[in-house]
């Protein structure tokens, strides 16, 4: 039998499945993805032999079989032995190859799976590798070492690596590895004339075509709220593959809802649009699920391994691979023949940013574009992106010349006093009074909360911060919109007028389209400051004769040794920008104090600097990925039940647990009999449904908060099964109309960008 005619499959032999890939190579190149044909005809090598190595009797067993399991006592891992079956005189001997690219396509195929240690197998098991090859078919291998050592860092050889991978696990999992972006352009042109037969002098603004022209550049453009930074990112993606990366899932669920309504009107969704976060596909279950030809699974996992054209996405579901674990270089390749659109640049702390612009830099190093499209930049993020991606820039600022703001400093403590003041004359006048506070932590907005609440006066009043369970949160986050938006009647042009107090902390400066009356803030940092302010009088439509934003600056979360979180040098400089504001501000005002007072300069003593630098030069010098991996966790949060919420909904959350495990067990034996498609997604679903329900009691807190937990050996009360992977503590805390709130156990100081 020839090596090709060994089973790589049940149902598909080697040659089958490497045609199957060489198919996916294809589409590749014919998008223009892979513009070089000396790098596509390499790959096009590694797929031919990528699994010549399950041609080896105990793979051939397993495979025939369908139930015996890998022992590693009589088998190795066949991406070991496949690079025992390329010759490497087909490279030698060609006037097309050099010695090189034979162990580039080596080094690609050995490293094409992670089931192993593969330098150590090919050292300590070299009797038992000579034992499963085919003796008509094996070449003599002696360069281990170099294939262990140099290759895999040899920048074609992450890109061969890295496609092969694309073009693998679509062929293994029946994706097309890639579908076009055929449909943007006309999207984006369609929409236009719709805008039209409404107000005939629609146009596109001087900002997106700033991104029309520029599409062949990396650009940096910066524009106010509400001029249409996402159209213009849109358009500087045009018909290409592109990812739009946003720091917050609220704002990416409504971008995404925007290009599926607006331009694709929901067709062929599955083939043009993906949602890259970690609860994507319960976002598709909520709603796409009416769609009877769209299958929500299928339609996640194209988003998973990147085969969609155009992907909003949070930057955690693409940046991890600057960690380098093993297979990092599928995202990379695929980013590399990508246009990357980052929004809200500004929203990222030091230790994020610095692994943001770590990996524009390898971005741009293997042929990727970059636009930044944000309300403000400081000079000094700007000297960053500049120095650290090496990247040019071409750069615009952009003005809609609205006057929106008229600002009010003043040096003490957000004042619960002058809230109800403004309230109450408001009330006394008829005047439309919606409030928006701001404060810098969820500890100071309960606070206010509680201040507020104790006020003699009839009061509509709320809190809004990350610290609620799912459910409540997502009561709340409806409320604040209607009771947030602009117009009782757009038609008609009517402003919505009502009553009412909203407390909120950072949640609200990027995530949500929400339109108030007043602001009043503590100040943290000028573009925070910026941002918030942009949620209230948003559109520019109500008068500003009078005071709108109310900004205190007292500095009490000022570093000072372990107190504290703010900066000390980005709010000093906070400070001196606002020192002669008093009264009306422009857009072009607001950009030109960010411009002087946030130079590189300026700030080089700041705590934020030297974090960035700190964690940038880690990765420039390489870093561990068992680092990486440590890295990592300290970003994320801790999901917890709160034992108050567990006891309120006991009977439910029990009841949605034995469901749980009743789908379980029907999917399992769904899976024996046959595995009917309909019927097993239909119990996925049913299956998600009811992992979501479980979710919608989960609060998710800071890890550090939970580890002081665990520290002082407060009660974990129980826990609540989601899935195999996952497990939620409930612990013994606060919860309340407030939100969560820990127990005394010890001063807990909250990061400013804990939202």
């Amino acid at each position: 039998m020839k090596l090709q005619e060994y089973l790589a499959k049940p149902n598909k032999t080697i040659a089958e499945h490497a045609q199957d890939l060489i198919r996916q190579a294809e589409i590749l190149w014919d998008f223009h993805y892979i513009n070089d044909k000396y790098i596509f005809d390499l790959l096009c090598q590694a797929c031919l032999h990528h699994d010549d190595g399950k041609a080896n009797k105990e793979f051939q067993k397993r495979v025939r079989n369908g139930k015996l399991k890998f022992n590693p006592e009589k088998e190795v891992p066949h991406n070991i032995l496949s690079i025992f079956y390329l010759d490497p005189s087909f490279y030698l001997h060609s006037s097309k190859y050099q010695y090189e690219d034979f162990m580039r396509v080596a080094c690609a195929i050995l490293y094409h799976h992670d089931y192993c240690e593969e330098w150590k197998v090919l050292r300590e098991k070299r009797d038992l590798i000579d034992s499963l090859l085919l003796d008509e078919y094996k070449h003599e291998f002696d360069d281990e070492n170099e294939l262990v050592g140099i290759y895999p860092s040899d920048p074609q050889t992450i890109l061969l690596k890295g496609l092969l991978h694309r073009c693998d696990y679509s062929a293994s999992g029946n994706y097309q590895v890639e579908y076009p972006n055929d449909f943007l352009i006309k999207g984006l042109d369609q929409m236009m004339q719709a805008w039209k037969v409404k107000n005939p002098k629609s146009k596109w603004n001087e900002l997106q075509e700033f991104c029309i022209e520029h599409r062949e550049d990396d650009i940096i453009a910066l524009a106010p709220t509400g001029m249409g930074k996402t159209e213009a990112g849109l358009h500087w993606i045009g018909d290409n593959k592109g990812f739009f990366v946003l720091p917050v899932r609220v704002a990416i669920n409504s971008i995404y809802d925007r290009v599926k309504n607006d331009i694709l009107k929901e067709e062929k969704l599955h083939e043009r649009l993906g949602l890259l976060h970690s609860e994507a596909l319960e976002y598709y279950r909520e709603h796409l699920s009416n769609s009877e030809e769209l299958d929500i699974f299928e339609y996640s996992d194209r988003g998973k391994i990147l085969s969609l054209p155009l992907n909003i996405s949070t930057l955690d579901q693409l940046f991890g691979f600057i960690f380098g674990y093993k297979g990092y270089e599928m995202k990379l390749v695929t980013l590399a023949y990508s246009k990357i659109v980052i929004d809200e640049i500004q929203m990222y702390d030091a230790e994020l940013l610095a692994y943001l612009v770590f990996g524009l830099r390898k971005i741009h190093q293997f042929g990727g574009k970059i636009a930044i499209v944000t309300a403000t930049l400081s000079p000094f993020l700007k000297d960053i992106l500049r120095r650290d991606t090496g990247i040019e820039f071409k750069e615009q600022q952009f003005s809609n010349n609205l006057m929106r703001h008229s600002i009010k400093v003043k040096q003490e403590s957000l004042s619960a006093e002058d809230i109800i003041q403004c309230y109450k004359k408001n009330k006394m006048l008829n005047h439309s009074n919606k409030i928006l506070v701001v404060c810098n932590t969820i500890r100071k907005a309960q606070e206010m909360y509680d201040e507020l609440k104790e006020a003699d006066i009839d009061l509509n009043l709320n809190v809004f911060h990350s610290r609620f369970t799912r459910n409540d949160r997502k009561q709340l986050e409806s409320e604040i919109k209607e009771f947030g938006k602009t117009y009782s009647d757009e038609k008609q042009g009517v402003l919505d007028s009502r009553d009412g107090i909203w407390i909120a902390t950072s949640v609200v400066e990027v995530s949500l389209d929400i339109d108030f009356d007043y602001l009043f803030t503590e100040l943290s940092e000028l573009n925070a400051l910026f941002q918030r302010m942009g949620r209230c009088n948003r559109k520019g439509k109500k008068d500003i004769d009078e005071y709108n934003c109310f900004v205190y600056c007292d500095g009490k979360d000022v570093k000072r040794g372990r107190k504290g979180f703010l900066d000390a040098v980005l709010y000093t400089q906070s400070m001196k920008a606002l020192s002669n504001c008093d009264g009306p501000i422009s857009e072009e005002d607001k950009l030109a104090l960010i411009e002087k007072y946030f130079t590189t300069e300026a700030v080089s003593e700041s705590d934020y600097l030297k974090e960035y630098n700190e964690t940038f030069n880690k990765f420039k010098i390489g870093v561990k990925v068992s680092d990486g991996e440590q890295d990592l966790r300290n970003i994320f949060s801790q999901n917890i039940v709160p034992k108050s919420v567990y006891l309120d909904y006991k009977e439910s959350i029990e009841g949605l647990q034995k469901n749980l495990m009743d789908v379980e067990k029907q999917i399992k034996e769904e899976k024996k009999l046959g595995k009917d498609k309909l019927i097993l997604n239909n119990l996925w679903k049913r299956r998600l449904e009811i992992q979501e329900q479980l979710k919608g009691y989960i609060v998710s807190i800071p890890k550090y908060m939970y580890i002081k937990y665990k520290r002082h050996e407060i009660e974990i009360f129980g826990e609540i099964k989601i899935n195999r992977f996952e497990t939620i503590p409930v612990i013994d805390c606060h919860y309340d109309e407030k939100g969560f709130y820990p127990l005394d156990v010890e001063e807990m100081d909250e990061p400013i960008f804990t939202l």
